[in-house]
């Protein structure tokens, strides 16, 4: 084996804070994980042993015990070589192997694509991670020690594991609140993902560093000096900013590198909290604080855990200097976050009260894991969960929520309860009526009415920015739109059996059962969704019913008697957007594939254009008793004169019908102008009573309802 292999700095590592017996273990697992491995190498030429040493190495400095280190050990073998679960449960216990199995990359599945497999795999490991978060440490070490080593690789895979690691295992290291880890993942995969932008600004930084070392070395004293004068016992160090943090600033401000002022950070690091204000108030005595740029996390701490105080001040030559001031129990915490219970021992509430977070966190994303259909969408979910710009609100109660930055009243409500999400109508924020796609203020206090019969609304979707409100909203969406489908299939059946001569009560049991073991389907409604749905056609299933073969070429299927359009169906049924019929429209009903019935008028051109396939085409009539609004699409030319627009709304308003949407062009001279109105209304005699009443303002030159 190469020098870089030899287990012996592990262990001496280990054996820092690990029982002699725990240490023997290792050195049994790294035997026999060498040997698992013998003859495989790494891209760079090591042996391949050499990785799950490094990985458990790096697990020593957050002081993991001996099974989390056992496993890293392992983490590859079952993985790339003969080696069972049941073996390594055998020779290290059901825990390591349990940890190993929940690690290891993914089964071998074929994906259809890169995209997919790489959130089935995410999918895995959160599954994995709330049984156990030592399963994401483990990982993390993994994934942090293969981008140390990422030089070996070839080019494009490198860019796709940067491109991986910056958006979903960086976040999830600052998630649990791993600093140190957080900031070098960032800054190695910006070094892979843009090497040149790298190189240029690392360069600039060093210039600017140098340049200006005597200054910082000046404002550093002074701030001792300062503190000392104060009576507060401190460390005061210097804080490099992250290039990758600089970067980001320069972009997101559009900034030059040269006014990009905060590359100089000052840590204070204090005895207890009192003198964390303390400390900042003999600072704003020395520097000018910057307005605004004063962050109290020590009140309110981030999601993470993170509690520090943060303040910006004019520093001598107007450089703007960034100060943060924490405890020494603080510090500990905002570098190690979760990994902090191994690191210390400590039994402060501070650390159980970070695990609980963590641990509803980890709850949350599995509720989310269970409730999205594929994991690409769980993966979505994911990724908003990962940004942590936060904005604190309260509840009328006055308990602080911590919500990601846009977050709206609908994903307030989703946080507090699935319920109020699913039933709230509207919102208060500080006593005020507003919207529920307002988006949320540091400080707000947000109150939300909910109303028992009321039900979540496709558009939110366009505006929620949670994971949580997100899969709730889609998952209920998803309920509901297959309970109207199979309602509407039930009719679409009952109407295929009756063309059959045959009422639905009279068909046997068995039939059924043989129909949803052929089609491997669990329940009748599945099948009557899938009617509803478009994905199955009712006349197929009448005639599997009732044991009929599927019919001859020559038959023709029009089934007697129509569908009845109540314009209750919600979901299940769609009005065509290119040709919005209205009651009283004659109209024709389209069976399309995964949106169930879409409803066209007669003449409509797209509807003709599809007009091949007979069987899809349906009989539908409209009830005589629809009592809901239909939106309509008219086009009047009116002479271009002043107050014109507010005659055609009040007419239209005095015609019982609501204004959707108005729109004004130009006409083809200036002394016209086309108006577009989409006007909500009962039928088409309805309309056609608006219609004349716009024909009698003597402004109006035409008059049309648009279709298409």
């Amino acid at each position: 084996m190469g020098h870089m292999s030899k287990p012996e700095e592990l262990l001496r590592q280990a054996a820092c804070y690990l029982k002699p017996d725990d240490v023997s273990q290792l050195e049994s697992a790294f035997h026999f994980s060498a040997e698992a491995h013998h003859g495989q190498f790494r891209k760079s030429g090591e042996p391949y042993v050499s990785h799950p040493l490094a990985v458990a190495e790096i697990l020593t400095e957050w002081h993991l015990d001996a099974q989390a280190l056992t496993a890293a050990l392992l983490h590859d073998v079952m993985e790339d070589t003969e080696v069972t679960k049941a073996q390594i449960a055998d020779k290290f216990g059901r825990m390591v192997a349990d940890l190993v199995d929940g690690v290891s990359k993914l089964d071998r599945i074929e994906f259809e694509s890169q995209e997919h497999a790489q959130a089935e795999n995410f999918r895995k490991m959160v599954l994995a991670m709330t049984r156990d978060v030592r399963v994401i440490l483990i990982k993390l070490a993994d994934r942090l020690h293969n981008m140390r080593t990422l030089d070996a690789m070839h080019p494009a895979k490198r860019a796709r594991i940067a491109r991986e690691t910056i958006d979903i295992y960086a976040p999830i290291a600052n998630r649990l609140g791993l600093n140190s880890l957080f900031q070098e993942l960032q800054e190695l995969s910006f070094r892979h993902l843009f090497p040149v932008r790298f190189r240029v600004l690392s360069k600039a930084l060093a210039a600017a560093r140098g340049n200006r070392r005597e200054v910082v070395q000046r404002m550093l004293e002074a701030i001792r000096v300062r503190l000392a004068e104060a009576g507060i016992e401190a460390t005061v160090s210097g804080r490099e900013k992250n290039i990758y943090s600089i970067y980001k600033k320069m972009q997101e401000k559009h900034l030059t590198f040269a006014r990009v002022h905060d590359i100089y950070g000052f840590r204070v690091v204090v005895q207890d909290v009192p003198s964390c204000y303390v400390a900042m108030g003999a600072l704003h005595g020395l520097y000018k604080p910057i307005p605004g740029k004063f962050k109290d996390y020590i009140a309110i701490p981030k999601t993470n855990g993170y509690q520090s105080l943060h303040t910006t001040l004019f520093g001598p030559f107007g450089m703007p200097l960034e100060v943060q001031i924490r405890t020494v129990e603080m510090h500990k915490l905002a570098e190690a976050g979760v990994a902090s219970h191994w690191l210390y021992k400590a039994n402060d509430a501070e650390l159980n009260a970070l695990q609980q977070k963590t641990h509803q966190w980890l709850q949350s994303l599995l509720e989310m894991q269970t409730q999205s259909g594929s994991s690409i969408e769980f993966l979505e979910h994911l990724k908003v969960d990962l940004f942590p710009d936060e904005v604190y609100v309260f509840t009328p109660k006055g308990r602080i929520m911590s919500l990601p930055h846009g977050a709206t009243c609908v994903d307030f409500a989703y946080a507090v309860h699935t319920d109020i999400g699913n039933r709230c109508i509207s919102a208060k924020v500080n006593d005020e009526l507003v919207p529920l796609r307002t988006v949320l203020r540091n400080g707000d206090r947000v109150e939300i009415i909910t109303a028992a019969h009321a039900k979540p609304n496709p558009a939110w979707l366009n505006y929620v920015v949670t994971g949580k409100a997100r899969s709730h909203i889609r998952h209920f969406l998803k309920t509901m739109q297959y309970e109207e489908s199979a309602h509407l299939g039930e009719r679409l059946l009952n109407q295929a059996l009756a063309a059959l001569q045959t009422r639905h009560d009279e068909i046997p049991e068995s039939r059924w059962t043989k129909l949803l073991k052929d089609r491997n389907a669990h329940t009748r409604q599945e099948v009557l969704a899938d009617i509803g749905l478009g994905k199955l056609l009712a006349f197929v299933v009448a005639r599997r019913l009732l044991q009929l073969g599927d019919h001859g070429e020559g038959e023709s299927t029009r089934l007697p008697g129509s569908v009845v359009i109540r314009g209750s169906e919600g979901m299940a049924l769609q009005l065509a957007k290119c040709c919005h019929p209205i009651p009283g429209d004659p109209i024709i009903g389209f069976i399309k594939k995964g949106q169930g019935l879409v409803v066209h008028t007669h003449d409509c051109p797209v509807a003709r254009k599809t007009r091949g396939d007979p069987d899809k085409w349906l009989d539908v009539e409209w009830s005589p008793d629809i009592n809901r609004l239909f939106a309509v699409n008219i086009r009047l030319v009116v002479s271009n004169q002043r107050g014109v627009l507010a005659k055609l709304a009040v007419e239209i308003a005095e015609g019982g019908a609501n204004i959707d949407n108005v729109s004004l062009e130009p006409g083809d001279s200036s002394e016209y102008a086309n108006v577009h109105f989409t006007i909500q209304v009962k039928s088409r005699p309805h309309l056609a009573v608006i219609m004349r009443g716009l024909r009698s303002i003597q402004e109006v030159i035409r008059i049309t309802r648009l279709k298409g």
